[in-house]
Parts: C-alpha cells; structure tokens; sequence
C-alpha cells in the first residue's frame, strides 16, 4: 500500500486492494448504471487495461467515486467467487457525501454523463445553482426525477436555463402557471423553456392567476399550446421556445375578461427590446 497525495483535488490517497464485495455505489453520487456500457466493457475485457478505480471509505464500506461500469463488468468476468477478489483502487477516507460527488463530477471526463445525472450529482455536491433550483421545485411541490410520478419534473437542462437567464422568482412562477394550467404533462422542455421567457419578459404585467385560467382552457391542454407554437415556428422560424410564449400571449390576450389588461404582443415586444432569437428551444 502506498500513500500520495492528490494534486488535483488536495486530498490524500492511498493505493491498495479493496474487495470487490465490499464496494458499493451511493445513489446519490453516481449516474444511474447503464447496462449497455457494462456489456461493451465486458465484450472488451483486459484486466491490463483496467485502471484503478477510485474510492471512498466511509461508514464500513467502500463507495466507488469512479469505476462503477468497471466494476460491474469485473464481476462478471470473475463470475462465481467475485466477492472475495480484489482489486488495486484509489482509495480516499473522510470524504464527505458531497465531496465525493463533487470529485466524481470533475473526475469523470471520460464517459458523457447525461445532464440528468449530472444535475443530480451537483445537488449532492451543493452546486449554488443546482441547489437553488432543486429548492425551488422543492417549494412548488414538485420533485426532480425521472419516474412517473406526480409532480416529477426531469428537463434539468431547461431548468438551469431559465434560472441562468433570469432568476429563481421567474422560475417558480414558470412552474406555478405551467403546472397550475397543464398539470404534469406540461413539464416539457420546450414549454417550461416557453413559458420561462413570457414570465421573464412581461414580469409585473403578466397576472399570474389570469394566465393560468386562460391557459387551462386551451383546447388539448399543453399540445394545443405546442400545435399553436409549431404553427408559429413554421411562419416566422424563430425557436420553438419563443414561439411557446407567442403562442401562450395569444392565448391569454384571446381569452381575456373585461377589465384584464391586453399583453403586448410578444414580436412587437421583440422587437422594441431588440431581443434576436435564441436556442432557447433546444431539447435536453
């Protein structure tokens, strides 16, 4: 066993042979396993070109940082017995939870990380900008996840986008309208990435309650304001994001009561802000 230190991330480390049985992943700091990514490793195995996987003691175990696809194709290429094996690691002690997402998050340059994993990682890390978002969904009564669940939202690239080009407050009455109109159906990248721009845009004149009531009566729900975006997107070209919020003004100002103030309409506002058009409609 030899001790050095880390130059990259400050910390002391020591190589030795850990057990596979004795190896664990934490949810909350690794990416969800990928399957397919065991199976090619595993198709490709050479014990030389193996690495060393990084880890972390705490609580009795040895939570792996880096390696977990390794790992997994390890076990089973050993088959029966693969607990007792062991394996040279990079193993770190006194890490906390969110030190070891955040070394998982600048270790890991090799495999992509999907933008869900990575949100998530960074939450656990406590990220200033993904722990800001993760509480105000929090506060909305939704959750970031990935399931079929009620109030799941999983557009985590969107999210940060239209917290990063406005704040937390337009955020959070983006997903108040949005789910208070659509429901959990509306939680698509596109209109939270829409309605993200019409809250941010019309700020103090957009009533809250009038667009979530006008909004609601859109004939097929949140793919009615999607048919009427896509509509817009094919005249005008501009991103399907900003064609979201044309078409959820249009909606509002179409439906509006007697005595409910008429929205500037969203290209003349465009245009007398000098706003170009932006990828703001990109998928995650």
């Amino acid at each position: 066993m030899t001790v050095k230190r880390s130059t990259t991330h400050h910390r002391a480390f020591r190589t030795q042979e850990v057990p596979v049985g004795k190896m664990i992943t934490s949810r909350r700091v690794q990416r969800d396993l990928k399957p397919h990514r065991v199976d090619y490793l595993l198709a490709n195995f050479d014990l030389d070109d193996f690495g060393q996987p990084v880890v972390s003691w705490r609580d009795g175990h040895y939570y792996i940082i880096d390696g977990q696809h390794r790992i997994e194709a390890l076990k089973q290429w050993l088959g029966k017995g693969w607990e007792i094996q062991k394996v040279e690691c990079r193993v770190y002690q006194g890490l906390t939870e969110a030190e070891e997402a955040d070394m998982f998050d600048r270790l890991n340059d090799v495999l992509i990380v999907s933008a869900y994993d990575k949100f998530k990682v960074r939450v656990t890390a406590q990220r200033e900008t993904e722990t800001i978002i993760d509480k105000v969904v929090k506060a909305e009564n939704l959750v970031i996840s990935r399931d079929q669940i009620p109030g799941a939202v999983s557009a985590v690239g969107t999210l940060v986008r239209v917290f990063s080009r406005s704040d937390a407050d337009v955020l959070a009455r983006s997903l108040r309208i949005i789910r208070d109109a659509f429901g959990d159906p509306g939680f698509k990248s596109q209109v939270i990435d829409g309605i993200g721009h019409l809250c941010q845009r019309y700020n103090g004149a957009l009533d809250e309650k009038v667009a979530i009531e006008k909004l609601s009566e859109t004939r097929g729900g949140v793919n009615g304001l999607l048919g009427k975006a896509t509509v817009l997107h094919k005249q005008t070209g501009n991103s399907r994001s900003q064609c979201v919020a044309a078409a959820a003004v249009d909606i509002i100002n179409a439906h509006r009561t007697t005595g409910t103030k008429r929205l500037p309409s969203w290209w003349k506002a465009q245009k007398d802000e000098g706003a170009g058009v932006d990828d703001g409609g990109k998928a995650n």
